[in-house]
Parts: C-alpha cells; sequence; structure tokens
C-alpha cells in the first residue's frame, strides 16, 4: 500500500479506460437510494477494494462523527468516514465504484483525489449517482433524470443538458473539475417521494443501477434490491394510509403522472434537490401540492 497525495492504494490492478461511477452520502442522497445504488453494485459485483481516500482534510467530525465498532474479542476500534473505491472487470468494460459521505471542506482538492484516480486509469466517464426529493408518488415507476454538458455523450445516451443555475453539492463540483481536466461525465438522479424522505427507497436505487448499467453496458446486479422493493411499498403504503389529506395527496399525483407530467416539465434536476430537501434557507419553488405535504409533514413531527 503506498500513499499518493491523500489517496491510499489498495491494491494495483492493471484497468483499461474503466466508466468510474461514484455517489456521495448527504446532500444529493434522498432516501439513501444513489450510496445504497452503489453500494449493491459493489456487492452484487463483488467488487475489489482499490483505494480509500484520507478524511483528515475533508471531513467536520462534528458534522459526520466516526463510529466506535467492537470486535468479536471486544476490542473497540474507529471506523472513520472515508470515501472508498472499488474495482470491477464487468462485461461492458472495467468499472470503478466510489461511495462514501460527501466532503465537509475543501471540495476543490477532494475532487482532485477523485480525478487523480480516473485519470490514472484513463477513465472514459465519470458517471455520478444522485437522488432528490420530488412531488412524485411512490407507486409509480421512478423518474429518472440524466444531464450532461457534452453534446456526444447527450446524444449517444439521450441525456439532458444541464440548465441548472444556483447552490450546488459535491456532485456539481466534481463535474466542474471533470470540465477542466477534459475527461467525460455525466450524472443520473433518481426523484423520491418527498413525503417518505426517512424510508430508504431501494425503488429508486434499482432504477438508478438500471440507468448506470444501460450506459455503462453491463447487466445489474438486481436481485437483492428487487427483493427489498415490496417491502418499501408497504412500508410507505402503510404511512400514506395514515392520513386522508395526504391519501388525496398521492392520488393527485398517480393523476398526474399516470397524465404524462413528469418533474422536468416543471424545473431542473439540480434545482428540485435544492428546493425540496429542506438544505436551504431560500424560498423553495414548490407546487401546492408540495405545501400541502409539508404541512402535514410538520404536523406530524408538532413544528
Amino acid at each position: 500500500m503506498s500513499t499518493i497525495d491523500h489517496v491510499r492504494w489498495l491494491s494495483k490492478p492493471s484497468l483499461k479506460n474503466p466508466t468510474f461511477v461514484a455517489a456521495f452520502t448527504g446532500w444529493n442522497d434522498a432516501a439513501d437510494a444513489a450510496s445504497n445504488a452503489v453500494r449493491n453494485l459493489i456487492q452484487g459485483w463483488g467488487a475489489t477494494p482499490l483505494a480509500e481516500i484520507d478524511p483528515e482534510p475533508f471531513t467536520d467530525y462534528g458534522t459526520i462523527r466516526p463510529r466506535v465498532k467492537l470486535t468479536d474479542g471486544g476490542k473497540r476500534s474507529i471506523v472513520w468516514p472515508t470515501v472508498g473505491m472499488w474495482h470491477i472487470n464487468g462485461a461492458g468494460g472495467d468499472i470503478v465504484l466510489a461511495l462514501g459521505p460527501e466532503p465537509s471542506l475543501k471540495w476543490r482538492l477532494f475532487s482532485r483525489q477523485i480525478l487523480s484516480v480516473a485519470e490514472h486509469f484513463d477513465a472514459s466517464l465519470l458517471l455520478t449517482l444522485g437522488s432528490l426529493l420530488a412531488d412524485v408518488p411512490h407507486s409509480r415507476p421512478v423518474q429518472i433524470i440524466g444531464t450532461a454538458t457534452d453534446t456526444d455523450l447527450i446524444e449517444r445516451f439521450t441525456l439532458q443538458r444541464s440548465r441548472y443555475e444556483g447552490p450546488t453539492g459535491i456532485v456539481g463540483i466534481l463535474h466542474d473539475s471533470c470540465d477542466e481536466s477534459s475527461i467525460p461525465s455525466a450524472s443520473l438522479w433518481a426523484a423520491v417521494p418527498a413525503y417518505a424522505s426517512q424510508v430508504p427507497s431501494p425503488k429508486a436505487s434499482l432504477a438508478l443501477m438500471r440507468r448506470a448499467c444501460e450506459i455503462i453496458g453491463t447487466p445489474a446486479p438486481l436481485a437483492t434490491v428487487m427483493n427489498l422493493i415490496e417491502r418499501y411499498e408497504e412500508q410507505v403504503n402503510s404511512l400514506v394510509n395514515e392520513d386522508d389529506d395526504l391519501v388525496a395527496y398521492v392520488e393527485r399525483l398517480e393523476n398526474m403522472t399516470d397524465n404524462g407530467v413528469s418533474i422536468d416539465d416543471e424545473i431542473n434536476d439540480d434545482q428540485l434537490q435544492f428546493d425540496f430537501a429542506g438544505d436551504s434557507d431560500e424560498p423553495a419553488d414548490a407546487s401546492n401540492l408540495m405545501d400541502e405535504v409539508e404541512q402535514f409533514l410538520r404536523d406530524q413531527h408538532g413544528n
């Protein structure tokens, strides 16, 4: 193992123009959909550890705390919030997978660490996965928004050109760094229902995995995630059925979806994340339907 800048190598495979797929917990990860998508790819493919980024320069430990873990012998060890990377030789080509918490500090320096690994293997594409809160129903297929700035990528994979202006997360910073470094990049976002924001969504994870693997050109390991979807829908149905107003709200969302209204008819992908995730002091550009569900959630929590 060796250290180059803030990257600690765990293996040194020979990879040829891999696709680099990354997801981060936190602001870009509504209902844990994006992080669980990459986690399931790592586990489903049996990916091999490649490297990890030293968390010390990039982490506010008061916000993202280390965890204490006990071994079988009762010995205590500290698990640090580290961004890890794995590699796999897939049917559609080599793949690097990155997963970990969104950094709190020094985003430009952090992005250089990610890009240094991508450049080391001459990555053909950096693909980020994210999930956002939106006024969509849990009972319908998950809407996926794919964006890029490169015209060839947009045409090749049927993506949209990002038009977003405003606050962003590490995903936006990474894509800007890719543009400066001439590394092709694209972003996939899954829309998850705002009224079920605290329920991890395997349904959205599955949709992200499918779309990502379509772009990579390899089959996705879907079995484990598909087994969780029925339980997820039962859990959200139970939440919805506890309140008549929420039942009516979800029915209206279902009608809108069935009539062909999609989230990108209303607002851009990053703007949805900004408006509906509750991470901003600025007023949200939300519909009356979203106002209703937010009021419901406030009532539920006594706020």
